[in-house]
């Protein structure tokens, strides 16, 4: 059964741009984790500073290999992305949460 992680961000207004940027240049780094299924960031439109980072996994097996290999090695701030004197950048966030939630039910559009 597929698992769904959402990470809640509280990101000020002045850091939206510098989180979407960060996103953008790891773009495709989790496509390839074994089990990855789906993945969303989603900008808050109105009357919140919380984004959410939507990712979908065949299980919690395939999600937490992730969480230890390449989310792991993503956030060390190697490469790419690294701060003044190849230190790791502050974070753009200042709160973040896990949620976790089973599939249970879906569906899909059926073609016309």
């Amino acid at each position: 059964m597929s698992v769904v992680k959402i990470n809640v961000l509280t990101v000020p207004a002045e850091q939206r741009e510098t989180l979407e940027k960060r996103f953008a240049s790891r773009a495709h780094a989790v496509e390839n984790s074994d089990g990855f299924e789906w993945f969303e960031l989603l900008r808050p439109v109105e009357g919140t500073d919380t984004y959410l980072v939507y990712t979908r996994w065949r299980d919690e097996a395939a999600f937490q290999a992730w969480m230890e290999g390449p989310m792991k090695s993503a956030h060390r701030g190697t490469g790419a992305g690294e701060g003044e004197g190849g230190q790791q950048p502050k974070p753009a966030a200042t709160g973040s949460t896990l949620w976790s939630f089973e599939v249970v039910q879906q569906a899909e559009p059926k073609n016309a």
